[in-house]
Formats: C-alpha cells, sequence, structure tokens
C-alpha cells in the first residue's frame, strides 16, 4: 500500500482523526509528492472526511481550488472541479464505439463516478461495479452528492469483492469491461489487474465477441510516459489485436493523463459519428468529449508516440512498475 495521509498540526503533533475541530478549521495547505524530488501543494479550506480501510487510507479535502478533492493513499483520485475530464475520457469512448453495448462490469470504480457516465447511455441495461473495499464504498456513497443518483439506480449491481476473483466465478459475459482501479502502488490491492496473465486468462474470456476493455493508465506527460502508461499499452498489445491509447489533461492531476482501450474488433469511427452516437445514445450533455475532441485525444505528441511503440516492457506479476508519492496536509 501507497504511504497514508497525513495530517500534521502546528506544534507538530499527529492528528489521529477529524474530531478535534480545531484541525478541520487550521488545515490550511495540502502537499502531495510526485517524485523523489518534486511536491506540488494547493490551499485547503478544511479536512472533510479522514478513514482507514483494510486496503487504503482515504481523506476528502474541501480545497479553495478544486473544490471538494478525494485523497486515497495520500494520490489525488479526483476533484470536484475537473473529474468529468478523467471519468467522461475513461468510459464513453469505447462505449460509443460499440455497436451496441448492454452490460458493463466497472472494476474499481468506488466513488461511483464511473458508474454514473455508464448510466447515461440510454441503451444500458446493467452495470455490475466491483471494488475491493466497502469503506471507500460508503465513504463515497455519504460524501459525494454527484453521485447519490448513480447509486440508487436500479440498473446498478453493487458488489463488494475483489474484481479478479468476481470476474473469475461469473458465467456471464459483457459488452465492455472497465479498469477503474487505483494506480499501481507497490503493495496496493491492484497493481495484479494490470498484469498480462489477469488481462489474458481472467478478463479476457469474459468479454463478448465484440467486446471492449478500456482502463486508466497513469501519467502520460513527455516526462511521466514511461512510469506506467507505455508499459500498460504495450501489456495489452499483447493481448488483443486492436488496441488505442489516448490522453487529456487533468488539472487537478498536474499531468496529462492516460487511457488504453482494447477489442479483438476494429476502433473505426470518424468524428461526426461519434457525435452522432452521443445524441442518441447519452442522456444530457457531455461537458468535454465529442468526437473531434476524442480523434485528437489519440494523437500523441513525438516523444510519447516514440515511447509507447518502443516499449518493450510488459507487466507481470513478478515485474511490476509502480506510481511513488504520498501526500500530507499542513495546518497553521
Amino acid at each position: 500500500m501507497g504511504e497514508a495521509v497525513e495530517i500534521l498540526l502546528s506544534n507538530n503533533g499527529l492528528s489521529n482523526g477529524l474530531d478535534d475541530q480545531e484541525t478541520q478549521k487550521k488545515c490550511c495547505w495540502y502537499e502531495e509528492e510526485l517524485d523523489e524530488d518534486l511536491k506540488w501543494s494547493f490551499a485547503l479550506n478544511s479536512t472533510l472526511h479522514r478513514g482507514t480501510s483494510e486496503y487504503q487510507d482515504i481523506v476528502l479535502l474541501d480545497t479553495k481550488h478544486f473544490g471538494k478533492a478525494l485523497m486515497i493513499d495520500g494520490k489525488m483520485q479526483s476533484a470536484e472541479t475537473d473529474e468529468y475530464v478523467y471519468h467522461e475520457c475513461l468510459i464513453h469512448p469505447s462505449l460509443l464505439y460499440h455497436p451496441n453495448p448492454k452490460a458493463v462490469f466497472i472494476m474499481g470504480g468506488g466513488e461511483g463516478s464511473a458508474a454514473r457516465e455508464v448510466l447515461k447511455h440510454n441503451n444500458i441495461q446493467k452495470v455490475v461495479m466491483c471494488d475491493i473495499d466497502q469503506e471507500v464504498v460508503d465513504f463515497c456513497r455519504k460524501h459525494l452528492s454527484a453521485n447519490w443518483e448513480a447509486f440508487r439506480n436500479e440498473r446498478l449491481d453493487l458488489i463488494i469483492n475483489d474484481a479478479k476473483a468476481e470476474l473469475e466465478k461469473r458465467e456471464e459475459k459483457y459488452d465492455l469491461i472497465v479498469g477503474d482501479l487505483a494506480d499501481p502502488v507497490e503493495g496496493g490491492p491492484c497493481y495484479q489487474l494490470y498484469t498480462k496473465s489477469f488481462y489474458e486468462k481472467i478478463l479476457k474470456p469474459k468479454l463478448k465477441d465484440s467486446g471492449i476493455f478500456v482502463t486508466q493508465a497513469g501519467p502520460a506527460g513527455v516526462l511521466t510516459h514511461k512510469e506506467v502508461f507505455s508499459s500498460i499499452y504495450n501489456t495489452l498489445r499483447n493481448v488483443f489485436k486492436y488496441v488505442v491509447a489516448y490522453t487529456a489533461h487533468v488539472p487537478s492531476f498536474v499531468d496529462t493523463w492516460g487511457w488504453v482501450m482494447a477489442s479483438d474488433q476494429p476502433f473505426v469511427l470518424e468524428a461526426n459519428q461519434i457525435d452522432n452516437r452521443i445524441e442518441e445514445r447519452v442522456d444530457g450533455e457531455l461537458l468535454y468529449l465529442n468526437g473531434t475532441t476524442f480523434l485528437s485525444a489519440t494523437v500523441m505528441n513525438k516523444i510519447v508516440h516514440q515511447g509507447l511503440m518502443n516499449e518493450t516492457h510488459v507487466y507481470t506479476e513478478d515485474d511490476a512498475r509502480f506510481l511513488r508519492g504520498h501526500g500530507k496536509a499542513y495546518c497553521a
């Protein structure tokens, strides 16, 4: 597991929770370590909630710049002001490329935002969201009001289990499987769900013939794409016939972010065809994505493109790549 978020007091003591109202009032900055010699910080209004589950540390911050922000193991998971960029990119492209998706399986996604986006599609009949951490799900269901409606939707089947074990035991197959997992962190609960053996032996057999798999794939910037993005992309190229990587800037992640979708069927749609499917299938308006935006997101700059094409590393249980970093909230 990644390192815990620390709530530091002005007297250099360590808060044991959020019962201390003065701690909530005094918190003024959150600092996240991005690398050994690189940190960034943002101002806080308060720390709204903090909890620790069997698997990870969970903190909900009220930030001055990004609104409410969910942190897990000290890493930014989503922020109120821009989470739609991440979740629209994760969910809609693969659903729009699929000719007629009905059933979706989400690995992870405990905050409910991925399910919220899937449920915007009027042709979806069933969404299984499988998260390993009951504490995270309960925490988000209570505190993230934007997803309350999704959690109450009758098409959503919420399962608390390890996604690998859940997929293995299920007999049904899916039109789309989504990897809305935490970043691969050494000792964390998720990194085995990025491996070739998992994709090949467990995940792919659970896809229908025209099925698509999509996963978040970590930082994809000029300086960061080789951390895990290029490796996830190359691992999927060793399992599926057609693999598409795409990126977008997510301000609260302080980087360009990457996603990868994969299938044994080709991805062939023009921008206007994507827009037409959005109009036909999606209830409500997408804030970020349209056909042109998505197709442009699949075009990498020269450095990142070459990094993807030249990558040779394949994720295995014995040879995985991990992201580093943790965070601290400092109180004045």
